[in-house]
This record gives C-alpha cells, sequence and structure tokens, in this order.
C-alpha cells in the first residue's frame, strides 16, 4: 500500500501536510508500527481475554477486530483456533503489518465510525483500547454500532483504561495523544446501554514493555449481546 507524504486540499492556498488532515490515531500508530506490539502484544490480561472468547465460539466465529493494529496477538489467536476475523484500522502502516503477519485474515483500513456494519452479523466483536481517541459521545455511538452487529448471544469484549478524563493531551509511548475515557462503572453502564449484558469485569494494571512505559489501569468487559 503507498503512501503519499503529503495532501493538499482548498484552505485558502495553504498546503496542509498529510498529518493534519488524517484522524489523529492513524497519525500516532503510522508512527508506533511495531513498537506498538512489543509493548502489549505479551499482556496476560489481553491474552486471557481472547482465551475465554475462543473457549465460547463455536468453530468458524466471524470475528470483527476494532483497531486490528498488527494482527498480533488478537487476529493471530482467533485465526489460529478457526476463527474468520476481519480486522479493521484507521492506520496504514498497522493494516499493511497486519495482511503481512496474519494473512489468514482480512484486514481493512477504515474507521469504525464511518464502516457500515449489518446488523447481527458477527459472532464476536473485539475492540481493544481502540475507542480512547474518540470523544465521549464518539464511543457510546460505536458502542452501539458493534452491539447491533452481534447476533443475538453474540460475544464482546471491550478494553480501556479506565479514568474519567476528556480531551485530556498526553505522551503515549512518545507520541502526543489526547483521550477521552470512562471511569470502570461508566464503561459498563455504557455498555449495558448499549444492549449488552456484562457478564465479568476484570481490572488490572499492566505496564507496557517500553523504556517509557509505566503502570497503567485497564479494564475488560466481557460482554454478550441481549436475546430479546
Amino acid at each position: 500500500m503507498r503512501r503519499c507524504r503529503a495532501a493538499e486540499r482548498d484552505t485558502g492556498g495553504a498546503v496542509l501536510a498529510e498529518d493534519e488532515q488524517r484522524a489523529p490515531a492513524a497519525v500516532v500508530f503510522d508512527a508506533l508500527g511495531l513498537a506498538y506490539e512489543e509493548a502489549f502484544a505479551a499482556s496476560a490480561p489481553h491474552l486471557a481475554s481472547l482465551g475465554w472468547l475462543v473457549e465460547r465460539l463455536k468453530p468458524g466465529s466471524r470475528v470483527l477486530d476494532v483497531g486490528s493494529g498488527t494482527g498480533r496477538p488478537t487476529a493471530r489467536v482467533l485465526v489460529d483456533a478457526g476463527h474468520r476475523v476481519l480486522g479493521v484500522d484507521v492506520s496504514p502502516v498497522m493494516v499493511e503489518l497486519a495482511v503481512r503477519q496474519v494473512p489468514e485474515a482480512e484486514f481493512r483500513l477504515a474507521d469504525v465510525r464511518e464502516l457500515p456494519l449489518d446488523e447481527g452479523s458477527f459472532d464476536a466483536v473485539c475492540a481493544y483500547f481502540s475507542l480512547l481517541q474518540m470523544t465521549r459521545a464518539e464511543q457510546v455511538a460505536v458502542v452501539g454500532k458493534l452491539a447491533a452487529a452481534l447476533r443475538p448471544g453474540g460475544l464482546a469484549v471491550l478494553a480501556t483504561v479506565p479514568v474519567d478524563v476528556e480531551g485530556v493531551d498526553v505522551t503515549f509511548m512518545g507520541q502526543p495523544v489526547r483521550v477521552t475515557s470512562f471511569a470502570t462503572e461508566d464503561f459498563a453502564r455504557l455498555a449495558a446501554d448499549a444492549g449488552l449484558s456484562v457478564l465479568a469485569e476484570e481490572n488490572v494494571l499492566f505496564t507496557p514493555a517500553h523504556p517509557d512505559g509505566g503502570p497503567e489501569p485497564q479494564v475488560f468487559l466481557y460482554c454478550r449481546r441481549d436475546a430479546g
């Protein structure tokens, strides 16, 4: 996939750098590339949540991975367990890596906020820390969209950093990032309001394998779409 270094649009004669026109998450994760995988792929809670899914899904289940990154560990684990995975990510670099590393899965360069999803078309959905650079309203809308994309009884794993912040500028692995999130109870309520039954939640502290990494709180919600 070839990428242009710069792009132009009608701004009264100004030329804008490509990074100024693209989703902020795309800029960050293009820059991080494989460093993100190296920092997070060995996360025991992440791998445990994938094990929870694999134990409950029928062979050949269709799974949507939102913010699929490099394809590892999520798509790789699910494909190896015999499932059909569609990964979506806004970062061209991440999509290129995922296609190369997990060729058995399908990956699309797309923003889930804009991606059409048929109702009831997936047996499971995963969203690992991929909502953090969205506004609260966008997160509510996306979780509702993912819940609707699940078949009745379908499973979801949602993970975020459970802090009550909105539009806060931080440095993440050396990259400037603006983050928005919810406290654990509010994130669980968001899932429930979307029509998901929260079967369990796990709160952990995880330290990324990165020189700038410090302990960060994480919450994993294990959910099922209500049948009714």
